[in-house]
């Protein structure tokens, strides 16, 4: 990895002015005070301590400050990837367990070694592997299990366990027994929350709700009334909870780190694009992600789970007046602070609070704006939001998200595999050729095809492409005597996408129709095309810089047939 130029560590806090400080420590306070309802619930969803929540923040908070690049940037505990953990450590472990920490810290260290790894590799390019659509979809469905998830305690229920389908089954059920405390509870604190955020994000909504709940338990006794709470938080260091796991057990999580690692890459990536450092300067996404992987990395050495980055805290930050990390160190000082002089006070918690901030969170998640634009602006794309849904929610989470990774793939590859393949015509009154609408007056020169495949040419698609060609050759009205390939289109061209070309070129001129290709632009696609012998098919004589230069020429070069 080259070296930044801020220097290795703390970058952010290098030439650091004091006129930032009290920006710094108000976003640092504002932040703290939104962090601990979050991470100690994100810890509940994760099936492990409400504690390791906040050692998680505290790592990744620490490491990130220490190590990336983004001035901005909150790391902690996270929603967005919680359940995908959730479904791999149930293949090796049962939550509750010292087994299930140990796995926990077992899946962070692997997270952060991918992390790392894509870091020093300057693997930033991999997070654009995931489409709008598709990422849009598998958060929904990661959404409906978060909310689905905390039901039974916002409802006072027993917990049921199997599929999501059949859980929400049990649920509906299980109605008419409802408690009515934790629902009110639950629901409290869903709207103070949602309140608070409508009317400024750096209002705590969530510390508020969990406050109130808290002082409602207290003095009105509702742990008697079926109101679980959360109990005391005990003061004590972290505990190295890593284990060596057996070969089966790393085979089940290895997959599962894979893709947790991706998904955080993917929203680090969103999160830097929409706070740079720096507007209108390059962002080092690629320290960014080693700096959240030994974020991962020193969470799992607190006996903690992997992190990620946190698109609404850093919009906290950064709209409170951050200027720097130093806002996420003072935030992990206070929380700190309030553990220690406050731990006995989340004793009267209710968990139907933490479940209403993560019901909160699961809603936050459900992107409908973006669904909105994606069915108005994107047309059949909708449908991969669906598709990409489904699978997470009627799929085990792992491979629900595995899926929808590939149907992202499959997408992107089907787009090259099938580009637009368009025939141009002259703009009237011009010497450009375009492809026009339908219904458009366009000029025409006889005996001519002039056509622009609009994608690289490459295995997956010449064949396809050829067989578009001939088929606009066998549409012409006239005789074709020459066909014009417009490569504006084509940034690259492999082997057996040029294999495919010369066996075309030569088949067209063995029944008597010439060959050119204008505005062959990419320097890429120029190289392939002269390393293949593409060139030295076509002819040096054959290759021009406009469509008009290579009509001109051919057709000069060329005797109109007389029959």
């Amino acid at each position: 990895m080259a070296r930044p130029r801020g220097g290795w560590l703390f970058a952010s806090l290098r030439h650091y002015d004091l006129s930032w400080l009290p920006g710094d420590a108000i976003a640092g306070l504002t932040l703290a005070a939104i962090a601990i309802p979050e991470q100690l619930a994100t810890a509940r969803l994760v099936g492990m301590p409400p504690m390791t929540g906040l050692f998680a923040f505290a790592a990744g908070s620490l490491a990130f400050a220490a190590f990336g690049a983004n001035r901005f940037m909150s790391v902690g505990a996270d929603s967005t990837i919680a359940p995908i953990m959730v479904g791999g450590l149930a293949m090796v472990a049962v939550a509750g367990t010292a087994h299930y920490s140990g796995m926990a810290a077992v899946l962070a260290l692997l997270v952060g070694l991918v992390l790392l790894l894509a870091g020093l590799l300057r693997a930033g390019w991999i997070a654009d592997l995931l489409s709008v659509p598709v990422t849009t979809g598998f958060l929904a469905g990661i959404s409906v299990h978060i909310i689905v998830g905390q039901l039974p305690t916002i409802l006072g229920l027993e917990a049921p366990h199997g599929h999501l389908v059949v859980r929400l089954g049990a649920i509906l059920r299980e109605l008419p027994h409802s408690n009515l405390y934790p629902m009110a509870i639950g629901l409290g604190v869903l709207a103070v929350t949602m309140l608070a955020e409508q009317r400024s994000a750096r209002i705590p909504g969530a510390l508020i709700g969990l406050v109130a709940s808290g002082l409602a338990v207290w003095l009105m006794g509702l742990e008697h009334r079926g109101v679980a709470v959360l109990g005391a938080l005990p003061i004590a260091p972290p505990a190295f909870a890593l284990v060596l796991p057996t070969w089966s057990e790393f085979t089940q999580l290895l997959p599962v780190s894979l893709i947790v690692a991706l998904v955080c890459m993917m929203q680090t990536a969103a999160v830097v694009q929409s706070f740079p450092s720096k507007p209108g300067e390059q962002e080092d996404v690629s320290r960014d992600f080693g700096a959240l992987g030994a974020g991962s990395i020193l969470a799992a050495v607190l006996g903690a789970f992997a992190v990620n980055s946190s698109p609404p805290r850093t919009a906290v930050v950064h709209e409170s007046g951050g200027r720097s990390q130093l806002a996420s160190l003072l935030a992990i000082a206070i929380i700190v602070a309030i553990v220690l002089l406050a731990a006995g006070a989340f004793a009267v918690v209710p968990q139907a609070a933490l479940s209403g901030v993560l019901v909160f969170i699961g809603m936050r998640i459900f992107r409908v704006a973006t669904m909105r634009q994606i069915y108005r602006r994107g047309g059949w794309e909708i449908l991969l939001v669906v598709a990409s849904a489904a699978l997470v929610v009627l799929l085990p989470m792992e491979t629900g998200v595995t899926m929808s990774i590939v149907l992202s793939l499959l997408h992107s590859i089907y787009i090259i595999a099938r580009p637009g393949c368009a025939v141009l015509a002259r703009v009237p009154g011009t010497t450009v050729w375009w492809n026009l609408e339908k219904g458009e007056a366009g000029g025409h020169e006889p005996g001519v095809l002039v056509f622009a495949p609009g994608a690289p040419i490459n295995f997956t698609n010449a064949a396809y492409v050829r067989g578009r060609l001939n088929d606009a050759i066998a549409a012409m009205a006239d005789p074709c005597r020459l066909v014009v390939i417009e490569a504006s289109g084509v940034i690259y061209i492999d082997f057996t996408g040029s294999g495919i070309l010369q066996q075309l070129i030569t088949d067209l001129r063995g029944r008597g129709i010439d060959v050119a290709v204008a505005r062959l632009e990419s320097d890429r696609a120029q190289r392939a095309a002269a390393r293949s012998g593409l060139i030295a098919r076509l002819g040096d004589d054959h290759v021009f810089r406009s469509v008009e230069d290579a009509i001109r020429s051919r057709q000069s070069a060329v005797p109109r047939s007389t029959a």
